[in-house]
Order: structure tokens, then C-alpha cells, then sequence
């Protein structure tokens, strides 16, 4: 890919806010907690609205840094807040681009990304300026969802359909959908050769979690960028969206659902 920067595929909207605003740090980067200690300088590339955030710099102690950025001002505002309501006052929030850190050679002993290499338009030079600010003996942690590994239960088409639109409309906007299943190839060809690949996963399936993540993508693909983009490509018009929105709802309403996310987690020494 030529484009420095792809689009982000989800976008802001609420619908998708909300979803991200429900992670956590032991839901989200339980790979990484064994790994943190207190005082430790920590880089959270991507951190959209912040709640992973705070729970990483909560680990650090009153001793740790944490620096937590974001290409959009907007959702960098509401981590701020997040954790000035919990009082978290070690993290400072700043706007900036994961293939050109505005941080010096071997500033952070962490460098933590999640779900942020599937967007960019070169994960591997990603990786390669993440290591760079990462310092000698410190780590590097990414994790990122592989679409085409998503199961679910009952096997409705508008979901078949749904995984197949989504990955085009990622990557018209420049970025890899399966990117879990590329971590450690991208990894290597970032110049790392101390790391450990391996794999968790979020499971949708009781009531309350499955209306959820139903509802939740069922805005998503009518009302959102990603529905933006499948319009202006042409891959998928208001009729398709609207379909696929009543499946997502079908899948949520039925008492049989069950849906699975898998997720390729990757450790890089410096």
C-alpha cells in the first residue's frame, strides 16, 4: 500500500465509542499485565477513548508515566476525562501519528497498541517507530482481531454477509482486517527477534452480552464510517445495510446465539 495513513474504518459514532468505552485492561491486554511493574514508562498507541488506558496506568503506580495517543483530538477529550473521573492523574493525552512519534529513541519500557495495526496503511513501519521509542529490553504489545477467525452460531447469511462486506470496506480504506493471524510476520519483518505470538478471544453468548454486541453492530452497519464507505464504493447499498442490520437483531434476539472474536497477541523485546 502507497497511502502513509489509511482511513479508520469504525470511526467515531457513538454506536462504536460505546463499544470501545466497554474494554478493559483485563478483557482487552490480559497478554500484557503480567509484564507491567510500578514506575514503568508506558506509550498506549491508539487509545481512543481511554479506558484501557487507565486501567495500564492504575498498574504503574503513582511512579509510572503514561503517555496515551490518539489521531483524533475529539475521542482524546473524553480519555482525559475518563481518567480525571477516576482520578488518574499519570497519563497525559496527546495527538499523534503511530508511523511518526513525536518521542525520543527508547522512551518507554511499554509500548501497548490494541486494535490498531488492522487500520494503518503499513503496520510493518508501525512497528518498526513503536520499537524505536520502546527501550533496550522493554516490550512491545499489540493485539489485533482477525475477522476472517469470527464464529458464531446460528450461521445466518446476513452475518456471512456482513464478514465479507466488512472486509472489503476495510480494506478499501487502506487497511488488513485479519490482521491477528499477521502479527508475528509483521513482527519479524519490523526487525524484532525475541517475541511470543499467541491468541484470546472475547465470547458474546449469555442475553445481556449477545443483545449487545447484536445491537451494537447492528447501528454500526447502518449509521457509521464503515457504513459510509461501503455506500460511497459502492460495495453495498441502504437495502444490504438494512438487511444485515436485521440479522445482527435476528442473531441477538435468539436464545441459541453465540459469537466468538478471536484476537492475535504478540510480546516484542526490544
Amino acid at each position: 500500500m502507497t497511502n502513509r495513513r489509511a482511513a479508520y474504518t469504525h470511526g467515531h459514532q457513538e454506536s462504536v465509542l460505546r463499544s470501545h468505552r466497554s474494554r478493559t485492561a483485563a478483557d482487552s491486554a490480559a497478554y500484557l499485565l503480567p509484564e507491567l511493574r510500578p514506575g514503568q514508562r508506558l506509550l498506549d498507541v491508539g487509545c481512543g477513548p481511554g479506558t484501557i488506558t487507565a486501567d495500564l496506568a492504575e498498574r504503574l503506580g503513582p511512579d509510572g508515566r503514561t503517555v496515551a495517543v490518539d489521531t483524533s483530538a475529539e475521542v482524546l477529550a473524553q480519555a482525559a476525562a475518563h481518567a480525571a473521573e477516576r482520578g488518574i492523574g499519570t497519563v497525559v493525552f496527546e495527538v499523534a501519528d503511530v508511523h511518526r512519534l513525536p518521542y525520543a529513541d527508547g522512551a518507554f519500557d511499554v509500548v501497548h497498541a490494541h486494535q490498531v495495526l488492522q487500520h494503518v496503511a503499513d503496520p510493518v513501519a508501525a512497528l518498526r517507530e513503536m520499537r524505536r521509542v520502546t527501550a533496550p529490553g522493554g516490550l512491545v504489545a499489540v493485539r489485533d482481531a482477525d475477522y476472517a477467525a469470527m464464529a458464531w452460531y446460528p450461521e445466518l447469511p446476513e452475518l456471512a454477509e456482513w464478514s465479507a462486506l466488512y472486509r472489503r470496506i476495510a480494506r478499501a480504506n487502506g487497511g488488513e482486517p485479519d490482521a491477528g493471524r499477521r502479527l508475528a510476520a509483521w513482527a519479524r519483518a519490523a526487525g524484532f527477534t525475541d517475541f511470543t505470538a499467541g491468541s484470546g478471544s472475547w465470547t458474546f453468548a449469555d442475553p445481556e452480552r449477545r443483545q449487545w454486541w447484536g445491537e451494537t453492530w447492528a447501528e454500526r452497519t447502518e449509521r457509521s464510517a464503515t457504513a459510509a464507505t461501503a455506500l460511497a464504493e459502492g460495495l453495498a447499498d441502504a437495502g444490504d445495510l438494512a438487511r444485515i442490520a436485521a440479522g445482527w437483531r435476528r442473531w441477538a434476539a435468539d436464545p441459541d446465539g453465540w459469537f466468538a472474536v478471536l484476537h492475535g497477541e504478540l510480546l516484542a523485546r526490544r
